[in-house]
C-alpha cells in the first residue's frame, strides 16, 4: 500500500488508520495469507451494498511486494470466490481496480470477471498520472 500505485488508499495512513478501513466489522470477513510468521497478503470480503444490493459481494486484496508472482493473489481471490458462494451471494463486484494494475486485471479476468465499466481518470497514479478505475463483475 505504501507505493500508492495499485490501491486507492492513502499511503501516508498509519497502521491503525489502515487497519480500521481494512478490517471491517461482521458479517464482513478478513483473512491473512502467511508463511510461518511472514505475511504474504490479505483480503477482505463482504456485501457490496446494504439492503437491495446485499446479494452482491465485493472483495479487495493486497499482496506483499516480495510475495508477488507466487500465486498469493490467485489463492486469496479463489478463497474470496468460494467464501462468497458459501455465504449465498449471487455475484461479486470489484468497485475500483486500477486499470494500470495489469497483473490484477489479467488475474481477475482469468477467474471469470469482466470489466463492466471504467471510471476515467479516477485514480491518481504516482508515476502515470490520472488513470481509470475498472468496475469488474462476475456471477457466482
Amino acid at each position: 500500500m505504501t507505493t500508492g500505485d495499485t490501491f486507492p488508499y492513502d499511503p501516508a495512513w498509519s497502521s491503525e488508520q489502515a487497519r480500521s478501513v481494512w478490517v471491517q466489522p461482521l458479517p464482513s470477513h478478513t483473512v491473512v495469507a502467511c508463511d510461518d510468521s511472514r505475511i504474504l497478503g490479505t483480503a477482505h470480503m463482504g456485501r457490496n451494498r446494504p439492503g437491495a444490493g446485499a446479494h452482491v459481494a465485493t472483495a479487495s486484496f493486497m499482496v506483499a511486494r516480495d510475495a508477488r508472482g507466487q500465486g498469493v493473489g490467485r489463492t486469496l481471490s479463489e478463497y474470496a470466490l468460494s467464501w462468497s458462494r458459501e455465504q449465498g451471494f449471487a455475484a461479486i463486484q470489484f468497485n475500483a481496480v486500477v486499470e494500470s494494475n495489469e497483473v490484477a486485471v489479467r488475474l481477475y479476468q482469468a477467474l471469470g470477471f469482466n470489466v463492466i465499466g471504467t471510471v476515467p481518470q479516477a485514480f491518481k497514479h504516482p508515476t502515470l498520472g490520472l488513470v481509470g478505475l475498472h468496475v469488474m463483475h462476475r456471477f457466482l
